[in-house]
């Protein structure tokens, strides 16, 4: 053990006969004594890696290196998947990954985990792009992945709002703590898990560290197709993007999808619901369904707000809110709740559609409300142009947002929700329809020209003709 961290190193190998063994030579004594295990894993190569791998074991008695075999080859990713977890289920606590066809340096093996059990980071990624060894070119990096690899680079970290030298090296280092904190599973298999896992660890705000390496380019096979891997890259980071902002629920990235996303555009539900909240100081607030707490941190923060939703803590904001309370909004609210405080505001946005009883938690808000007091209420509009042209066509396509989200229990056209609140004995103030927000899916950089414009001129039908026009509605509402 190194510092008391047991550390391991992780070798992906694929037809890598001739340079494996080079590669074992080359990791220095120093870090032979004081990493714990070395791993080669073996994705089913069709040359004899795994064999000479076990002869180098037997007749060099290694006995920290181990030596695996993949029955059906796993893929560039997948395989590293398969021995992060052999690493997580051992319970060690930092990991190198090298890779068996001697790109990188076994002599850096120390300055890739020194880090790690220093505490200094949970990420550390071999840079060829910085300038301690001469650079990528001086090292025989072909001159078109040179300028490819500082192309997606550059466009990853605008997109990203990070600064890394390069995204796109294989030598890497995690601590298992922070290995544990990804999901790996729904990973790719391919090359462009290395970008992933990346993007996974700064979104998880896993510290990430950059280290200088040489480069090193012999004449060891490249299986990587150029083309289709920049394709995965810029595909898998627009789709990151899209799933956090509740656009696109990427299967890589479900566990971070938005499905209550901040709008914040003019005339929004959003927008419309935060006028009214944010005109007082020393407000009383109450928002059930307040999912990550994004639209609470929009919250005037002279108002005091309660939350309540079935997320676990972990994912909320709680900072913003006065208390969280965890609950299945289909049991109704807490104890707690209703007998302590009354409020100034009560908030249901874009949550009774979602549960079994829609009505349930309308009778339960009425009664927290001080004298005074308002609930605010947003529903969808089934009756929306967008449904009726669907259906004319023979049409009902659910998605995984929207006035047709899959999660929707019930459907509201303007008549049959001001039927609802009539019978829980509800006084309708004021009713908003917000327009159609084409605006949310058109590209950067029309939404400050046409997407205002086509916004402006869709919120305008959906005053004139809010059964039509109307994407949602948004309901002050009071006791009668």
């Amino acid at each position: 053990m190194y510092n008391n961290k047991k550390i391991g190193i992780l070798i992906v190998a694929y037809n890598a006969v001739t340079t494996l063994t080079k590669v074992l030579d080359r990791i220095p004594k120093n870090v032979y004594e004081e990493i714990d295990e070395i791993a080669v894993f073996d994705d089913a190569s069709k040359d004899e890696t795994y064999m000479l791998s076990i002869g180098y074991k037997e007749i060099n008695k290694v006995e920290k290196l181990k030596v695996y075999y993949n029955e059906k080859n796993r893929g560039y990713g997948g395989n590293q998947k398969y021995g992060f977890r052999y690493f997580i289920d051992k319970n060690f606590d930092a990991v190198v990954l090298l890779h068996g066809d001697g790109q990188y340096a076994p002599e850096y093996l120390k300055d890739m985990y020194d880090p790690l059990v220093k505490g200094e980071a949970d990420v550390v990624l071999g840079s060829r792009m910085m300038k301690k060894f001469g650079g990528p070119l001086k090292g025989g990096m072909p001159l078109y992945k040179y300028f490819g690899n500082k192309v997606l680079s550059t466009y990853q970290n605008f997109r990203l709002g990070m600064n890394l030298t390069e995204f796109h090296s294989g030598y890497r280092a995690y601590t298992i703590d922070g290995l544990r904190k990804i999901n790996l599973d729904n990973c790719s298999d391919d090359f462009h898990f290395d970008t992933q896992i990346i993007i996974k660890a700064h979104h998880n705000n896993l510290r990430i560290k950059e280290v200088p390496i040489p480069t090193f380019y012999g004449d060891e096979i490249c299986r990587v197709n150029g083309m289709k891997y920049a394709k995965d890259i810029y595909k898998t980071t627009n789709s990151y993007l899209k799933t956090i902002k509740g656009k696109k629920k990427d299967y890589a990235y479900s566990e971070f999808f938005a499905h209550y996303p901040l709008k914040l555009y003019s005339y929004s539900s959003h927008s419309t619901a935060l006028k009214i909240l944010n005109r007082k100081d020393n407000l009383d607030i109450l928002d059930i369904g307040c999912g990550t707490g994004v639209f609470a941190s929009q919250i005037n923060p002279k108002n005091n707000v309660t939350g309540v939703d079935n997320l676990p803590e972990t994912k909320v904001k709680t900072e913003r809110f006065e208390k969280y309370y965890l609950r299945d909004l289909n049991s109704g609210l807490p104890g707690e709740i209703l007998n302590g405080n009354k409020y100034d505001y009560v908030l249901l946005l874009d949550i009774i559609q979602d549960l079994i009883d829609d009505e349930y938690l309308l009778v339960q808000a009425k009664s927290l409300l001080k004298e005074g007091g308002n609930v605010i209420l947003s529903v969808p509009n089934i009756a929306n142009v967008f449904v009726r042209m669907n259906l004319l066509f023979g049409r009902f396509p659910y998605s995984g947002k929207g006035i047709l989200d899959k999660t929707h229990l019930h459907f509201y056209t303007l008549h049959s929700i001001k039927k609802i609140l009539r019978h829980n004995k509800f006084e309708i103030v004021k009713i908003k329809a917000t327009p159609i927000p084409i605006i949310e899916v058109l590209p950067k950089f029309l939404k400050n020209n046409l997407g205002k414009l086509l916004n402006w001129k869709l919120n305008i039908w959906a005053i004139l003709f809010k059964r039509f026009f109307g994407y949602q509605f948004i309901l002050t509402l009071k006791n009668k």
